[in-house]
């Protein structure tokens, strides 16, 4: 497919949107805080940040953050409202794109709807530099979208036996079924780096004997307790304790994104991702 819609004043951005999907197979693996707070440690580092929580059926975001979110993107959906509407200011100047949280209509969304909510961000693209998928867990249509049209794909793997199992299960369709081959792992929670190193030797482990894959380990977060105060104060870790473990490991994390390329090629910027969705819709 050739054409996209454009909605708002008929183009794209005129420079490379940088299009990071984080996802993680299962849930619990604190992959909505790994988005929330590299976004965060991304802005810090000038870079205009918006986050869409792609959690259509379960979002969190808001409230992680506390944040009051009038309309969503079901409200967009439904035509009650544009993108630029529903934009909620986060901390450090990034934007939320916020999701709808338990309506069901939103989980049961077609691939052109998936589409849609892509498209709408036409109108908002010349103001961003990166855009933060914070995806569902587990391995739907609406995860698989997202992800196949995202120009890096961030795996968030926890050491647990069930992590490593959904995160390879998630590698599988990704690879065999959309030729996807290449992925950054956060491993997360982690007690020493060296667990964080023996947890990516794991899965590198596994994907080796079976997938035509390519992973590399671009973060180790460490497991902290000032993540869980600052979830508890409804805030970002980043934002809450910058000085923390896990902070200072997001700040590192970011300057490496940031050296990520970004073009105008393929897998490059946000015109491809929304063509992406939209031809996904149209098969």
């Amino acid at each position: 497919m050739t054409g996209i819609l454009i909605q708002g004043n008929g183009s794209m951005a005129s420079h490379p949107v940088q299009v990071i999907a984080v996802t993680g197979g299962k849930g619990g693996v604190g992959k909505s805080n790994v988005s929330l707070n590299m976004s965060l440690a991304l802005a810090d580092l000038g870079r205009r940040v918006t986050l869409l929580d792609a959690d259509l059926g379960l979002a969190n975001i808001d409230v992680l953050l506390g944040l009051k979110a009038r309309s969503t993107l079901e409200d967009v959906i439904a035509g009650r409202a544009s993108i630029r509407d529903i934009l909620v200011p986060g901390p450090m100047g990034i934007r939320v794109v916020p999701a709808s949280s338990g309506t069901q209509n939103m989980v049961n969304l077609g691939p052109m709807e998936h589409a849609g909510v892509i498209q709408a961000f036409s109108e908002i693209a010349e103001q961003m530099d990166v855009l933060i998928v914070d995806t569902a867990a587990g391995i739907s249509h609406a995860v698989t979208s997202f992800v196949r049209a995202a120009q890096e794909v961030v795996l968030v793997v926890c050491d647990e036996p069930t992590s490593i199992t959904d995160a390879y299960a998630l590698l599988k369709l990704l690879n065999r079924e959309h030729d996807i081959d290449r992925f950054k792992l956060v491993s997360n929670m982690t007690r020493t780096r060296q667990q964080g190193q023996l947890l990516y030797r794991k899965l590198v482990g596994v994907t080796d004997r079976f997938l035509d894959v390519t992973i590399e380990h671009v973060g180790n977060i460490p497991y902290d307790e000032n993540v869980r105060k600052a979830v508890q104060r409804q805030k970002a870790v980043y934002e809450a304790y910058p000085s923390c473990k896990a902070s200072m490991a997001y700040r590192e994390l970011a300057r490496n994104a940031d050296s990520w390329p970004v073009s105008y090629g393929p897998r490059g910027h946000l015109e491809f991702f929304v063509e992406q969705l939209v031809a996904q819709g149209a098969r």
